[in-house]
């Protein structure tokens, strides 16, 4: 059996007892209570939730032994800081362990501890750019759902924490173990750690429901030309009136929305299909697979190869 740690700080994120459903529902799926869950923290008892509730915890020790510590995150870890003692107790406590995974901003614990030094890690968006001012020597890449460094994991925040709990489950126990606990939680798809944190649409988020309608145009119709006169159509507006209230409204050119619009939905296609990169390009509307490997790259840093093969869990 394997023994999953919860290390939970005072005023904890309350969204990481819900990862806590995912190994419930993994013991379902493989019919063998494969995994046990304990809640820790440093002097045991109660432990305040960030909603105000509280839950009883375990002490940690020297004693204490776990397969895979989930380090919970606070809503200000800047601000509110880690006890020293908790910080001194993880780095002993992880290295103990199989595995450490930092929740949502839980990523602060296991930096203060210095389990990230010279790793990549995430965290919530929103504390991307805190994480890397404080510790300069992590490659903080904010834009992925999680990211696995050895025994080291980190994820995004909120529903994101669902998705790094499932990749633990997928490593464990094999991809239809997983798929199964995704259906069982009735999560709309099995999100692998290089996905974006963001959708562009909401990303770009127009102002007017002119502009709106033909960025729902454009990602309809990704395979066709989607000229700005195209799209000025669509919007009832005129080429040049387009182009500027576009602008205005989303930051951006419409052949640079296009463009990312075109990439979010290769990139989806890449990881839940096994389509040619040809076909992938055609249907997203690339010139063909050498363009579409140029866009990844200047995208995402890595060709669509290697996103492909971290979706599937292969090296």
């Amino acid at each position: 059996m394997l023994r999953i740690g919860y290390l939970l700080p005072e005023g904890f994120q309350v969204m990481a007892l819900a990862t806590q459903a995912v190994f419930e529902f993994a013991n379902l799926a493989a019919r063998e209570r494969v995994y046990s869950v304990e809640n820790y923290s440093l002097a045991g008892g109660e432990v305040r939730t960030s909603a105000g509730t509280r839950v009883l915890s375990r002490p940690l020790s020297a004693r204490t032994a776990v397969d895979t510590w989930l380090v919970a995150g606070t809503r200000d870890p800047v601000d509110a800081g880690a006890a020293p003692a908790l910080v001194r107790a993880l780095g002993r406590a992880a290295g103990r362990a199989r595995r450490t995974a930092g929740l949502c901003t839980g990523a602060f614990l296991l930096a203060d501890a210095g389990l990230l030094d010279q790793r990549r890690a995430t965290t919530h968006w929103a504390w991307t750019d805190a994480l890397q001012k404080r510790h300069p020597s992590i490659q903080v890449e904010p834009d992925r759902i999680f990211i696995t460094d050895g025994a080291l994991w980190t994820s995004a925040g909120m529903t994101a924490e669902l998705d790094l709990a499932l990749g633990l489950v997928e490593k464990d126990l094999g991809s239809d173990v997983a798929g199964s606990v995704a259906r069982g939680l009735v999560m709309p798809q099995r999100r692998s750690g290089g996905q974006s944190q963001h959708s562009e649409l909401l990303r770009l988020a127009p102002k007017s429901d002119r502009i709106q309608q033909a960025l729902e145009y454009a990602r309809a119709h990704l395979a066709a030309p989607l000229g700005v006169e195209q799209l000025a159509e669509v919007a009832h507006l005129s080429p040049r009136q387009f182009s500027r209230v576009f602008a205005a409204e989303t930051g951006q050119s419409p052949a640079k929305a296009v463009e990312q619009l075109r990439l979010e939905s290769a990139r989806l296609m890449v990881e839940r299909s096994r389509h040619p990169l040809e076909v992938v390009a055609r249907e997203t509307g690339f010139r063909d697979a050498r363009h579409l490997r140029e866009v990844f790259l200047r995208g995402f840093g890595v060709p669509p190869q290697v996103v492909r093969r971290a979706a599937r869990g292969t090296d």
